[in-house]
């Protein structure tokens, strides 16, 4: 066995590294806190090969006195905190001391920085710990790093290392973080002399949104202002519309930093559990406030995972505000189909007829044209054009009261022109394209749809498919899937009537017998109380088996074996949560939804009625428990549109 010995300095701080610096973007995330912290207003971020040979970060913040340049690059040196009692209470971003001495022991590293009241600023170099020089710079208030060939001293490690590709998004991605976290600050990120992104710096959240995100996105938000036991959050969340196929779109900040919480995480999904399909995730950016004292930032070396102190508040406030912000909304997908233009219309047979109504000979407009008939196409045009401009000043120079019509016509004509004009493109052939669909929310009726006293308004038009029902309100003619508006009906009576303990039990002959795993028992175990509540009555059948002996009447015919044991199953997922609200009562309402009545089946308008009247008093009547949406729209304008009532 070899002799112990205490590591050296350097080695000591290799390893230190190694728990804070994982990639470029390790870097650049420990040199931009620091620059916020610093009081910057403004970043600029620059990185070259992906950030692996060259990073340049400059902010306009307080820079470092000259005195205490050499100083902030020893371990555990830091203006953030002074003892073990301010941990609990520290709001900067960082405060460990080890960034820039991790970042200087693998890189090599230039740091050029000047006060406001200094004359001079200084250039400070040091490369793999070691102190290389320090010297008086011409340099602009604030501080600017060049951190040159990171792991140039360890290529163990620089070899796990990603593309340049790779690493660059990493950056990317968290700079987009770091602009929603701080929208006061204005961010510029350059990629090989390539500017990728710079945000306004003026403090509105929703313009850093646009930003990053566009238009659809910034469209399509729900503002949340809430505060609740010295716990405020506000920002933004996304109308299920924009719903993406992943997590990467929740982004939530507590006290400025961007954190990761299985507890806020599950409140943001529960939330929109009823709003989103499945397998889709929310858009948010949520910024919360509250105590240090209420939460342990110092649990990991980044920074980036936190503990709370009243979990089951925090859940059951975030829950609440994303329920409150969907519900107050009418969430209606209004489905607008855009005009067809000429180039989307076979338009060889008109051009043909109208051409030969003027003696001219035409080529027919195809997919494919090559360029002797596209110069043909011009030129007939051209001449096509100039004859219908005669006839209009002909008919404009003999205009009198009653030729009033006639000129009527001769406009028409040309507009028709026009649009056999705009048919042919003289750069290129003609493509014929499809129509698209486009989605936007409905939130802005005067006379909403979704309320009590509208309902003696609507007027049920009919069935289409047997599947939906088109209802006509306040000049916009809604859709309604009829399965999935019975999904949401039985789903909210259900759990509604277990809440108010409003329900009957149905014995079952012969029962069901379930044969449980050890994970599945100890669910069963736990809340067979309150399975007994709702209606169920269980017993044990001998060693790892129950028989499921009665049942909710709204499950009768519908509760079959696999069901129990799928709502078992989802129970045992969360048997470590002590958050979910009302798991139970809620899985068995979804297994309700089973059923609902399917589509291609045909209801009479009674129970068309009843179903709709139903599903228009809910809560939550825009989608089906799975995600799907029950209602669509279509405006009157729309459709005047299609047939040309109005241009």
């Amino acid at each position: 066995m070899a002799n112990i010995q205490v590591l050296d300095q350097i080695t000591i701080d290799k390893i230190a590294a190694g728990e804070v610096i994982e990639r470029p973007a390790s870097i650049v995330k420990e040199l931009v806190e620091n620059a916020i912290d610093a009081g910057a207003t403004a970043v600029t971020v620059e990185i070259k090969d992906g950030g692996i040979s060259f990073i340049r970060i400059t902010d306009n913040g307080c820079g470092i006195p000259r005195e205490e340049v050499a100083l902030a690059f020893l371990r555990h040196s830091t203006s953030k905190i002074r003892t073990v009692e301010d941990l609990t209470t520290v709001a900067s971003l960082g405060f460990r001391g080890e960034a820039l001495s991790s970042i200087a022991a693998i890189a090599q590293v230039e740091l050029i920085t000047k006060t406001k009241d200094a004359l001079l600023g200084t250039r400070y170099v040091i490369e793999g710990g070691v102190e290389k020089k320090i010297e008086d710079a011409g340099a602009k208030d604030g501080s600017t790093f060049l951190i040159h060939n990171i792991f140039f001293n360890t290529p163990a490690r620089r070899k796990f290392l990603k593309t340049a590709m790779t690493e660059a998004s990493h950056v990317n991605e968290l700079m987009i973080r770091l602009a929603l976290s701080h929208p006061e600050v204005s961010f510029e990120f350059i990629i090989n002399n390539q500017s990728k992104l710079h945000t306004p710096g003026n403090g509105k959240l929703k313009d850093v949104i646009y930003q990053l995100f566009g238009r659809e996105v910034a469209m399509n938000l729900l503002e949340i202002d809430e505060a609740f036991a010295g716990i405020k959050i506000t920002g933004y969340v996304g109308k299920p519309l924009i719903s993406r196929g992943n997590r990467n779109y929740e982004n939530y900040y507590i006290n400025g930093r961007y954190v990761k919480s299985n507890i806020i995480a599950k409140a943001i999904e529960d939330a929109y559990k009823d709003f989103t399909m499945q397998h889709k995730y929310p858009f948010t950016v949520l910024h919360f406030v509250m105590d240090g004292n209420d939460l342990d930032v110092n649990v990991h070396p980044t920074k980036m995972e936190l503990r709370f102190s009243r979990q089951q508040d925090v859940y059951n406030f975030v829950y609440q505000a994303i329920k409150n912000a969907l519900s107050e909304q009418e969430l209606i997908p209004r489905v607008e189909v855009p005009e067809a233009r000429m180039s989307e219309v076979k338009t060889p047979a008109v051009i043909q007829n109208v051409a030969k109504a003027e003696h001219v000979v035409t080529t027919p407009v195809r997919p494919q044209m090559s360029e002797q008939s596209v110069k043909l196409q011009e030129k007939n045009l051209d001449y096509f054009m100039k004859k219908m401009q005669e006839r209009v000043t002909s008919y404009h120079s003999q205009m009198s009261q009653a030729e009033v019509k006639d000129v009527r016509e001769v406009h028409r004509e040309k507009e028709q022109a026009d649009r056999i004009r705009e048919a042919v493109n003289y750069n290129k052939p003609t493509v014929f394209e499809q129509p698209k669909m486009h989605e936007e929310q409905l939130d802005l009726f005067k006379e909403k749809l979704l309320s009590k006293e509208s309902i003696i308004e609507h007027k049920i038009i009919g069935q289409v498919f047997d599947t939906y029902w088109l209802v006509e309100f306040n000049e916009q003619l809604y859709i309604i899937d009829q399965h999935a508006a019975h999904e949401r009906v039985l789903y909210e009576k259900t759990l509604q009537g277990m809440k108010e303990r409003d329900y009957t039990s149905q014995y079952l002959s012969p029962p069901i017998i379930l044969n449980l795993s050890m994970q599945e028992e100890e669910v069963l175990k736990e809340h067979m109380d309150t399975f007994a509540g709702i209606g169920f009555e269980i017993e044990p059948f001998g060693e790892a088996s129950y028989a499921v002996r009665a049942i909710p009447d709204n499950l009768f015919g519908i509760a079959k074996k696999e069901l129990l044991i799928e709502m078992l199953d989802s129970l045992v997922e969360g048997i470590h949560s002590s958050v979910a609200p009302d798991m139970i009562a809620e899985r068995v309402a979804s297994m309700s939804c089973k059923a609902a009545v399917k589509g291609n089946s045909r209801l009479s308008s009674a129970e068309v009625e009843v179903l709709i009247g139903e599903l228009l008093q809910l809560d939550n009547p825009y989608h089906c428990p799975h995600g799907r949406p029950t209602i669509i729209a279509m405006t009157k304008r729309e459709l005047e549109k299609k047939f040309k009532r109005i241009v």
